[in-house]
């Protein structure tokens, strides 16, 4: 008698957990089945991937091809990135000139021919490189991102191109972007207001990325790097003189950059230097973070 109960109990256990197999596999192929729904969208750089993920939500999956921390100016993509593109439904290039695309972004286009390629610096009004002379070959300020009005436009585009993809859910894309854009908004308020009441209006940067910041705000940015070059000892002589004239505390740095030439001006003007990354994913977050930093170093 206790062996046919055993038996039994065996046998009960057993369909259990072959019908918790069926179960699993049921769960893990649905899954599967709603993310391959999922829209492959490759970007650029890292604040593309938030501008992206806010108006696309939960049906799209973001690719960035330069990740945080990596130089755009420099950078070469890894062959699982450009497997990633040849897959991909749609690109958003920044569209601005940066290096990366102008290097890369014919051999990416022509991978993926069906790819929707969307323009984000479409309506952008670009503003010239002041650090730029006549020979260098891109007289344009390729930083448009840094600017949430900027932002704003290169959202819209994104938009346009998902509706493209997918214009059978154009109506939750457009909920997600007028939220997103909202933001936005509200952050180009407050980094407004943060800023508009400091008398000293000059930041000392490594690299020349802020300008369009500095532009809606009122600021100037003054920067070590000119022509994407390393400063010479007489720049950075000079640059020194600027600092001890204007009071400035601080320089500005970006984690892709060596903060050698920074260290040296600021042991000699009793300063610091303070990072901050134009490239950081976290784009509202950041933004602020950055705006806190500059009215820190303003009133220093």
């Amino acid at each position: 008698m206790e062996k046919r109960r055993i038996i039994i109990v065996s046998i009960l256990l057993f369909g259990i957990l072959i019908a918790g197999s069926f179960i699993y596999s049921a769960s893990i192929s649905k899954l599967t089945t709603i993310d391959e729904k999922k829209i492959d969208v490759v970007v650029s750089i890292p604040p593309e991937a938030e501008f992206v993920e806010k108006v696309g939500g939960d049906k799209v999956r973001v690719t960035v091809m330069v990740p945080q921390g990596a130089n755009p100016h420099t950078y070469e993509p890894l062959p699982e990135q450009l497997e990633n593109v040849s897959e991909a439904k749609m690109y958003a290039q920044v569209g601005s000139g940066i290096e990366f695309e102008n290097v890369w972004m014919d051999k990416i286009s022509s991978m993926n021919k069906n790819m929707v390629t969307v323009n984000c610096s479409k309506g952008i009004i670009f503003m010239p490189n002041a650090d730029t002379d006549e020979a260098h070959e891109n007289q344009y300020d390729t930083h448009v991102w840094v600017s949430p009005r900027n932002a704003k436009i290169m959202v819209e585009n994104i938009y346009q191109g998902l509706i493209q993809v997918d214009p059978a859910n154009k109506d939750y894309y457009k909920a997600n972007k007028d939220k997103y854009l909202e933001e936005l908004d509200e952050s180009d308020k407050k980094i407004n207001e943060s800023l508009k009441k400091d008398k000293n209006r000059k930041i000392i940067v490594y690299h020349p990325a802020w300008g369009y910041f500095c532009r809606d705000y009122g600021l100037t940015q003054i920067a070590i790097e000119k022509n994407g070059k390393e400063p010479t000892p007489q720049g950075i002589i000079s640059i020194i003189d600027q600092a001890k004239k204007e009071n400035i505390k601080v320089i500005f740095i970006s984690p892709q950059f060596s903060s050698k030439n920074a260290e040296t001006i600021t042991s000699e003007i009793g300063g610091q230097v303070v990072t901050i990354d134009d490239l950081d994913k976290s784009y509202i977050k950041n933004l602020n973070n950055v705006a806190n930093a500059f009215q820190n170093a303003l009133k220093s």
